[in-house]
């Protein structure tokens, strides 16, 4: 490398670890360290795993040649592969050909992939080491030591960013929690007090009752609702990937709100084409549920709720796109683009229906868990569309 050619590569390295440090979001900052290392070594891929202490194992958690649904279900052993071995080491490795080492065959036998020669550096924060950094295919050939240090000085600078995006999900998602989490004890303080006075006429003691009751159930939601997001964004929740009809669980889906919809006299229908996805089916139904629940919610007396489902390609990949559209509130375009933070809610429509405010943001988690995307098209007074997209099912 001349010097001219190493001078620009080392202010490319400067450049990248900036971004890095100002990065709290984790797979926006997961997908920056995998393409930066791909650039910087020149290499076919390259990848993150991740050190899974419930299983004991290291786990994908970004990757430039791996489907997102693949590597949920990817898990590679600490013992027997080249990843476990620079783990539980702490050092860099350079395998010139993976044939002659003993290599972990698992991963590329699921995704179909040939490595043929691979260099991997450990994560290390201060105290322990978070996972692995992988370079596979050198494009001319042999991995040098300029390539080695660049790698570690990358995972260096990625394992701090890593560390201190999940202190900094925490902390805020905390603050967060216990704002909300403020409201309904307030009222349940403010409850109980009432209710020990004497005097209180029976027919206000009921209210306060129904109170009680609607407070609690909120904080059962808000907990349960809590839960799911501090998992998805940790990274920690798995996905148990399956090939399913998406018209079948549309049915289910309506099935289970259509109580609610009788309620307010609103009519569901959607299209039967049985097109197969690829996807945890569970948390895909969680997907549709909110969305259907919240077309009902905000919908009008005697209001309709169109759900259909479709394949759409998307830069070459064939997808399964979900639709839910309702005729209710609609959204303005200021709000819109906030829909999917965490604890947002229209003010226009909070005295209309009162949510944890963590439904969407959960379902947007969920759906690019599996590599598609969510989205919004609305118009206030004419109603709302939601859309996302889950892999298509190859055989299809």
């Amino acid at each position: 490398m001349n010097q001219s050619h190493l001078a620009a590569h080392y202010k490319r390295i400067i450049e990248i670890s900036q971004q890095l440090s100002s990065t709290y979001d984790l797979p926006p900052l997961l997908r920056k360290i995998v393409s930066a290392a791909q650039e910087l070594i020149e290499t076919e891929a390259a990848a993150i795993l991740l050190y899974d202490e419930a299983s004991g194992r290291l786990r994908f958690a970004m990757s430039t040649n791996i489907k997102k649904s693949e590597m949920d279900t990817i898990v590679v052993p600490l013992e027997g592969s080249i990843a476990g071995w620079i783990f539980t080491h702490g050092e860099p490795r350079v395998i010139e050909d993976v044939q002659r080492a003993r290599h972990y065959q698992g991963v590329d036998d699921q995704i179909s992939f040939q490595t043929r020669n691979l260099l991997g550096v450990p994560m290390k924060t201060h105290q322990r080491v978070i996972g692995v950094v992988q370079a596979v295919n050198k494009y001319d050939g042999k991995f040098n030591d300029e390539d080695i240090v660049t790698l570690q000085t990358l995972a260096s600078q990625a394992a701090v960013a890593i560390e201190n995006a999940r202190l900094f999900q925490q902390s805020d998602f905390i603050a967060e929690m216990v704002h909300e989490l403020r409201n309904p004890l307030s009222a349940l303080k403010a409850s109980t007090l009432l209710l020990s006075r004497p005097d209180l006429p029976e027919n206000k003691r009921n209210e306060i009752i129904h109170t009680m009751k609607n407070e609690t159930d909120r904080l059962i939601d808000l907990t349960s609702d809590f839960l799911d997001v501090a998992r998805l964004e940790s990274g920690r929740i798995s996905l148990t990937i399956s090939e399913f009809v998406a018209t079948e669980l549309i049915a289910e889906s309506i099935n289970i709100v259509t109580y609610q919809a009788v309620q307010k006299n609103i009519t569901i229908r959607f299209d039967d084409r049985p097109h197969i996805a690829e996807a945890d089916k569970g948390k895909i139904k969680q997907v549709i549920l909110n969305l259907m629940t919240n077309a009902i919610k905000y919908n009008r007396e005697n209001g309709e709720i169109e759900v259909s489902c479709e394949v759409l390609n998307e830069h070459d990949q064939l997808f399964v796109k979900f639709m839910v559209a309702d005729n209710g509130y609609g959204i303005s375009p200021e709000h819109q683009k906030n829909m999917f933070q965490k604890f947002y809610r229209v003010p226009t429509l909070e005295n209309v229906e009162r949510g944890t405010g963590l439904g969407l943001a959960i379902c947007k988690h969920i759906v690019e868990a599996h590599g598609g995307r969510i989205w919004l098209e609305s118009e206030e007074g004419v109603g709302s569309r939601f859309q996302f997209t889950v892999p298509l099912a190859s055989e299809s």
